[in-house]
């Protein structure tokens, strides 16, 4: 297989400096999908050249902000030209299914869409109120420069979205690297992106490992701002490298997801099934390889039976296979080293006492499958209520009190998201209230919007993507004070 040029500087698609390339693998049977560029220092520090050139004296950052938002909204029309090809290709790196990955270009384009519209309907600026008819006091916002974005590998065309929309709406340019697991649609995203007109420079991908490729990023003295989704491990080495440059820097680093479910939310047939049903959905959609998957069940004591359960039996009927077949509704686990992840976690949680109700085991046949795994009655001293998994494994632990249930749902380094199901409206106000998460979702599980923040709380990161103060990491603020009527202060005589 011939290899595929995957870094893009300064509007042209090349090789790695070196002439390295990595192969790109299917999850579903570890064949080769493609061979891509393997960057290293040497082609990071041309991208980043390229894009601080670009800004420094080219024509993007000046572009007016109507302009700005007619590419975005151009490139969210190429992108639903485009779904099917794109939606297969995101399903086939990522090994997710192919309705998730036709959704996640709906939902590609929705950022873009709404980032045009958002930049559009601002003021030129907030003007203060200095005290004074002859002084014309206003602050503006201008784009911060030259951004790195560092995205994951579950959803890579998605992250990569909520990054390049509100970094080019700011007007800013950008060098993004991808996971090099699942680097293709980023690079479809990049073509559409010049399709659109973007001016060469602007937008730059280099390919490759997070260490030399991420770390040169964070660390490069030219890059005024990185912005990062990953790993909690990751995420803090990467602050350490942009310390000695004071850049901005965004990370959203995960989450342990509480799904706290009262009894009186099940009272009925129909809201008990619509309960079992979301904590599925929580758990296990994308193979549990998703930052807000509701990996934690907490559920009230005198429901707990009947609901794991009904869970467990529900969870070893799931369908598993190549996401492009028919009736498949959940894909493999990304690669090797995640599968053996998953599976130390398990082995971990069954030597603590963790009681198996569903799962925990490979299916027969090639790939990096693993059945979506129930363990019963755990606590928090277990390693695998305390760490994130990224794998299809859901923890049951139980409460007899709301202010119980809120103190287990707490109680995590994280802070990205969490749900409270109950019939009361009252008490669902009340725990909304109290979880220290980014996301509080009420009677659901996983929707988001992106005219609403998304973020967490403690060590699920700093700053927020999504909504009006995603735009706002992109961007600095000027306060420019204008005097009408200058006169002599007389501070010092003369």
């Amino acid at each position: 297989m011939s290899e595929q040029k995957t870094i893009h500087i300064a509007g042209k698609w090349r090789s790695a400096v070196s002439g390295a390339t990595r192969e790109v693998l299917d999850p579903v049977d570890a064949t080769v999908l493609a061979v891509v560029a393997e960057g290293a220092t040497a082609d990071t520090d041309a991208a980043v050249s390229a894009a601080r050139a670009a800004f420094d004296g080219g024509e993007w950052p000046a572009t007016p902000v109507a302009e700005r938002a007619e590419l975005l909204r151009r490139t969210a029309d190429l992108l639903q030209r485009d779904r099917e090809r794109i939606g297969l290709l995101e399903s086939l790196d990522a090994g997710k299914t192919l309705e998730e990955g036709r959704v996640d270009v709906d939902c590609v384009s929705a950022a873009f869409r709404y980032f045009a519209d958002l930049v559009t309907g601002e003021s030129a600026g907030r003007v203060v109120d200095a005290g004074s008819p002859d002084i014309h006091s206003v602050v503006v916002h201008e784009p911060v420069g030259v951004c790195a974005l560092i995205t994951p590998w579950n959803y890579p065309l998605l992250q990569a979205s909520w990054k390049i929309a509100p970094a080019l709406a700011a007007g800013n340019t950008f060098v993004v690297k991808p996971s090099e697991i699942t680097p293709l649609t980023t690079a479809a995203l990049i073509e559409l992106l010049v399709e659109a007109g973007l001016p060469a420079g602007v937008a730059n991908l280099v390919t490759g490992p997070g260490d030399p490729v991420g770390a040169r990023l964070a660390a490069h003295p030219d890059v005024d701002l990185v912005s990062f989704t990953g790993g909690l491990t990751s995420g803090t080495k990467v602050m350490r490298a942009a310390a000695d440059s004071v850049k901005k820097v965004a990370l959203e680093l995960g989450g342990k997801n509480p799904n706290v479910v009262f009894a009186d939310a099940c009272a009925t047939e129909e809201g008990f099934d619509t309960a079992v049903d979301q904590a599925l959905n929580a758990a296990f959609i994308h193979s549990g390889q998703v930052c807000s998957a509701g990996s934690r069940l907490i559920v009230e004591e005198s429901l707990r039976e009947r609901f794991v359960a009904e869970l467990a039996r529900r969870a070893d009927l799931i369908r598993l296979g190549r996401g492009t077949d028919p009736g498949v509704e959940c894909g493999p686990l990304v690669s090797a080293g995640q599968l053996a992840r998953t599976e130390e976690y398990v082995a971990s949680a069954l030597s603590e006492g963790a009681v198996l109700r569903a799962g925990g085991e490979r299916p027969d046949g090639p790939g990096y499958f693993y059945r979506p795994t129930v363990l019963d009655g755990c606590h928090r001293l277990m390693r695998v209520v305390r760490e994130e998994v990224f794998g299809p494994v859901l923890t049951v632990e139980t409460f007899r009190t709301e202010d119980e249930a809120v103190a287990l749902a707490n109680d995590t380094e994280y802070g990205l998201a969490g749900a409270v199901w109950t019939a009361d409206q009252g008490r669902a106000r009340r725990v909304a209230g109290r979880l220290r998460h980014g996301t509080v979702w009420i009677n659901d599980f996983h929707p988001y919007l992106p005219q609403a923040e998304w973020g967490g709380f403690g060590k699920s990161g700093i700053g927020r993507e999504l909504g009006p103060a995603g735009l706002a990491e992109y961007r600095e603020a000027k306060h420019v004070y204008q005097n009408l009527a200058p006169r002599p202060v007389r501070w010092f005589a003369g």
